[in-house]
């Protein structure tokens, strides 16, 4: 028995990777954030699995539904947005998982930066402007960014920037990133792309 966290691609139902649909299509278990997955992204499950929105369930919710499958030594698929290594809030499960003695895999989802670019029809690595992206988000109310993790920081390097999850902070980014970047370089902010 083994848990898949698939990452779902950034909304798109036709941007999930063909392995991440491959193992929707089998396993008998579907758990999923309804409020950020797409429900075209699970209904791929096989007729009869129990596919279950787990956006209102807690952590111990989920994890007595996964012991369930376990037990029955039937596969879940655990279905995240974006890519699961990217703020994918999957540390506290596998940890659990270890707990448990049960076997996960990580399978990648298209990055929403990603799609983003592709969206836009840009490259977001040009030669002697940009050969580096970060990967960031600012400080929300339920979490801080780590020491030294400033988007002043961040900002500069000069490298091309994707932040994620920070759509509430915008005018606080404007003011961090324009005395870096200038007010007259190209920005862009998506969703569900």
């Amino acid at each position: 028995m083994t848990v898949f966290f698939i990452g779902a691609g950034p909304g798109d139902p036709d941007l999930i990777t063909v392995k991440g649909r491959r193992l929707i299509e089998q396993c008998r278990y579907c758990l999923y954030a309804g409020s950020l997955v797409p429900e075209a992204v699970v209904d791929a499950a096989p007729e009869g699995a129990e596919v279950v929105d787990t956006a209102s369930l807690t952590l111990d919710d989920i994890m007595a539904i996964i012991a369930r499958a376990h037990g029955e030594g039937e596969d879940v698929a655990r279905v995240h947005s974006g890519d699961p290594s990217l703020y994918g809030a999957i540390a506290e499960q596998i940890r659990r998982l270890r707990d448990m003695d049960i076997d996960y895999r990580i399978i990648p989802g298209v990055p929403a930066y990603a799609a983003a670019a592709a969206e836009m029809g840009v490259e977001l690595t040009i030669p002697e402007v940009a050969q580096s992206i970060i990967l960031t988000r600012t400080a929300m109310k339920s979490s801080a960014m780590p020491k030294g993790e400033e988007l002043e920081n961040f900002a500069r390097t000069g490298a091309t920037l994707a932040i994620h999850l920070s759509v509430r902070n915008l005018r606080e980014i404007e003011r961090v990133l324009t005395p870096y970047y200038g007010a007259d370089c190209p920005v862009v902010i998506a969703y569900r792309v």
